[in-house]
């Protein structure tokens, strides 16, 4: 029997459908900057490691935290369109997406006031292996953009609240 993502996907569409409070989830990570600017990053039962070039301090161990950001856009990309060409009956025998993120490192050191520190912008060239007509690959592109989770995160703002809580401070208190 071969595993089918159109099943999954309509499976879920259904429940979530029925059920729209058991659409709620959350998602969790666990950082911890160890020697250098090398991070350990926690997430579920995985290990990460962030780390920044040479050329910015870093050790080079690891890919740096901007590059995830491409790496979460590609691959989220590339799994919104399969489940999605799955979902329409659209063929798609592969899917690779190659990003560039342009950033102005004047932000981040705080050279110029006026750069923003992330990414000013950032292209991306999805590939589909697919016999499908320009059509059916441009509905599903647009289908696509509109349903991507980390595309929605890096277009439109999301509410972000940063606490700082100092452990020095909470070891005195207890």
């Amino acid at each position: 029997m071969t595993f089918k993502f159109k099943d999954v996907f309509s499976g879920t569409q259904a429940a979530l459908g029925a059920e729209p409070a058991q659409a709620q989830a959350a998602f969790h990570a666990q950082s911890r900057l160890g020697d250098g600017l090398n991070s350990t990053v926690a997430i579920r039962q995985f290990s990460i490691g962030v780390d920044e070039p040479a050329g910015l301090g870093g050790k080079d161990t690891a890919p740096n935290p901007v590059e995830y950001v491409l790496a979460a856009l590609g691959s989220c990309q590339e799994i919104t369109y399969r489940l999605y060409a799955d979902a329409l009956g659209i063929p798609l025998n592969g899917v690779s997406v190659r990003l560039t993120g342009a950033i102005d490192l004047r932000g981040f050191f705080n050279v110029e006031q006026s750069v923003r520190p992330g990414y000013q912008k950032i292209e991306a060239e999805v590939v589909l292996d697919s016999p499908a007509s320009e059509k059916d690959l441009a509905r599903l592109k647009e289908i696509v953009d509109r349903h991507c989770p980390v595309l929605d995160i890096l277009r439109n703002p999301t509410p972000v609240h940063l606490s700082l809580h100092s452990g020095a401070r909470t070891a005195a208190a207890e």
